[in-house]
């Protein structure tokens, strides 16, 4: 995977308005780039839309929004999408990614629902999918997202995930976290799991932490630090498709920036050792 193909390059940071002013004012450097969801800056003007917009000027951004709801039962909100494509067009991001699942029927639910795993899913998310790349003139990716239950399942989240990626020609947002959650609530091999992913279409991933509701339950929440088997399994991802963009996401328990820097050099770190250069260096 060559390191070209990436619109943007190391590793990432979610900004939050909690810490928005530490980053105006000085920009950590072991940041390469920064993710918001569209939806919280959108039509956002006043002084926080001019800092944005000074930010977005200077440092390269993605977006990953939240209420696209691209496996919904109810028509795509084309004009959603059309004020959508003015954002990104306006700031310059770099990239557009959403979560493969639902939130909104005839109204927003407020949660990311698992669409079923059947074939006429994977038919019905792909169209949406491809009028949504139309509607945006840009290519986006898909999150494969955490889930508690699995209704009507007819496949297995893996043949879902690539038949859908696949079938839309679209791209993958890579989320660890949720790969380490799900093997441990549906019991499957996170490993296996992940070797079975389209390196090909990796386009940046998320690492993030959760909370342990109990041996066999793990909750997706961002609230928390990093696990050591969440890194191990990033570093086995950089190990079997070559590093690609990773980006730390933290929504509560939030610390201040200087805290979360240590998580986003632990990402660079690991970067670092999985280059091929400094590989061979470790193996003689």
């Amino acid at each position: 995977m060559s390191p070209r193909r990436f619109p943007i390059q190391g590793a990432g940071l979610g900004l939050r308005r909690s810490f928005m002013d530490a980053v105006a004012e000085r920009p950590p450097a072991q940041v390469g780039f920064y993710e918001v969801a569209p939806e919280n800056w959108m039509g956002i003007g006043g002084r926080l839309g001019r800092q944005f917009r000074g930010l977005t000027e200077r440092q390269p951004f993605v977006c990953h929004g939240l209420s696209l709801s691209i496996g919904s039962p109810a028509p795509l909100d084309e004009a959603f999408v059309g004020r959508l494509k003015g954002f990104l067009d306006t700031h310059g991001i770099r990239a557009y990614s959403e979560h493969l699942s639902y939130c909104s029927d005839d109204g927003h639910l407020y949660d990311l629902l698992p669409i079923p795993f059947t074939e006429e899913a994977v038919h019905h998310v792909a169209a949406r999918v491809r009028r949504v790349q139309d509607i945006l003139e840009r290519r986006i990716a898909l999150e494969n997202v955490s889930y508690y239950a699995a209704p009507g399942q007819e496949m297995t989240e893996i043949a879902f995930l690539n038949a859908v990626l696949e079938e839309a020609d679209c791209d993958l947002l890579l989320d660890i976290n949720n790969i380490y959650v799900n093997a441990i609530n549906h019991r499957y091999d996170a490993v296996e799991f992940l070797a079975d992913l389209p390196a090909e279409r990796i386009l940046y991933a998320h690492i993030a932490g959760h909370y342990e509701e109990a041996p066999d339950l793990r909750v997706d929440t961002h609230g928390a630090d990093v696990i050591d088997p969440v890194w191990s399994l990033l570093a086995d991802a950089y190990a079997r498709f070559g590093v690609f963009p990773t980006l730390l996401e933290r929504d509560f328990n939030i610390p201040g920036l200087d805290g979360l820097m240590g998580e986003v050099d632990t990402i660079v770190r690991l970067q670092a050792e999985a280059t091929p250069a400094n590989r061979r260096l470790a193996h003689g």
